[in-house]
């Protein structure tokens, strides 16, 4: 993790934190890796589960829907004790459980029920991560925005990495040696805790406890933009490996001829994956820095407006378009969140922060487990293609959601002048 802070992108801004600041973003940063590690980990071995399991593809989709409620639902409780008891027992309580969770989605993964088990532990525990790792960075770093842009390319890199590191061990022997993966990656945080101990002394005390009770109505408008957008990222990270494994064969020709070799079709969608979520770390990093130098309500509605018309080319789109349509749409959807983590710091009071990303994450992900159930609905009644009008659709109502921000916040700001 330090080494990857060594970046040239990364280092000169890095180099400038004091030490508590620098360990609370080495910490934070692999922490936010793991957690969309841990939930992208499923949706690249969807397919290869339907033969396991021999159920069709819906049913399989289906064993997901605690993790992802979990996941969602388990934000506010575990905000509240973050801020009740503090952020480094519940970091270590994270890699531990996660880890835990992973090895007996591993061992039990012949069973349907268990397997959604284990998975449902793997989103609870997975759940502790942004508000208290997001709490930790937007009371104890100054540079709010651009931390929580680094932070972002490494919860990006986790959706990266994962389908990648999961495609290799399905290819290399099987669905169940990329649980034990995943297993082992999050016991790895557990050392990262005694090589980089945690202090919790946020430069931003003062400030935590100046009275500051943000704006409450716009918290709330902001929660409506944010439930829809957990619908759209958890449906949309959910279908995409599928969705390219069925819509890319042009991919998988191409490559097999350029390699002489004959390519799995699975590990040829969750590489391409990997590289489409690659191009969203990189609108991450650009969404940290647009938030910083641009005033971040507009910051936000630009990149959800862009997310429309790609998110409704992906309906048409087969191979190589498809990629390139796949990659702009992530880059505006994963780009925002910085923008997004930014504004909840703004706009809720300060002394509650671990709260407040709690409940932003309980609509992001808590409701956003919704969009399980959309795509097997969808999917059963017009078919695969058809659940990227939904989410071009979402993106629209999330635009709508942010010009009522707006609105809402230069009125606030008009009054108070």
């Amino acid at each position: 993790m330090l080494l990857c802070f060594s970046h040239p992108l990364l280092s000169r801004r890095f180099s400038k934190l004091n030490l508590a600041e620098r360990r609370i973003l080495v910490v934070t940063s692999f922490g936010h890796f793991m957690s969309h590690y841990n939930m992208l980990v499923f949706p690249a071995i969807v397919l290869p589960l339907v033969g396991v399991l021999k159920l069709d593809m819906p049913q399989v989709l289906g064993l997901s829907f605690w993790q992802y409620l979990l996941f969602g639902l388990m934000a506010l409780p575990w905000g509240l004790a973050g801020d009740r008891f503090g952020a480094k027992g519940l970091t270590l309580v994270m890699f531990l459980g996660s880890g835990l969770s992973g090895l007996a989605a591993a061992i039990f993964m012949e069973s349907p029920r268990m397997l959604s088990l284990a998975l449902a532990g793997t989103g609870l525990f997975s759940a502790i991560y942004h508000p208290i790792g997001l709490g930790l960075i937007s009371k104890g770093v100054r540079r709010i925005s651009v931390a929580m842009g680094y932070n972002a390319v490494f919860g990006g890199l986790g959706l990266a990495v994962a389908p990648l590191v999961t495609g290799v061990a399905v290819w290399v022997s099987g669905p169940k040696a990329s649980l034990f993966v995943l297993a082992g990656m999050n016991f790895l945080g557990l050392v990262l805790l005694v090589l980089v101990p945690l202090e919790e002394s946020p430069v931003r005390q003062q400030e935590a406890s100046d009275g500051d009770n943000g704006m409450l109505g716009a918290f709330l408008i902001l929660l409506v933009a944010v439930m829809l957008g957990g619908i759209a990222f958890t449906g949309a990270t959910l279908i995409l490996p599928t969705y390219l494994e069925l819509r890319g064969h042009g991919i998988l020709e191409a490559l097999a001829s350029l390699s002489g070799k004959s390519l799995s079709g699975n590990l040829v969608a969750t590489s391409v994956t990997t590289v489409i979520y690659a191009v969203g770390m990189l609108g991450q990093y650009v969404g940290g820095h647009a938030g910083d130098r641009y005033e971040c309500k507009y910051s936000y509605l630009v990149f959800h407006a862009a997310c429309i018309p790609f998110a409704f080319l992906m309906v048409f789109a087969q191979d190589f378009f498809l990629m390139v349509v796949a990659g702009l749409y992530f880059f505006f959807l994963l780009g925002m969140q910085a923008i997004e983590n930014t504004l909840v710091a703004r706009l809720s009071p300060k002394r509650w922060h671990h709260s407040a990303y709690g409940l932003k994450f309980v609509f992001t992900f808590g409701v956003g487990a919704l969009g399980v159930k959309m795509i097997q609905g969808i999917d059963s009644l017009w078919g695969i293609q058809s659940i990227f009008y939904a989410f071009g659709t979402i993106s629209v109502l999330i635009v709508i959601s942010i010009l009522f921000l707006i609105r809402w916040t230069n009125r606030f700001v008009c009054a108070r002048q």
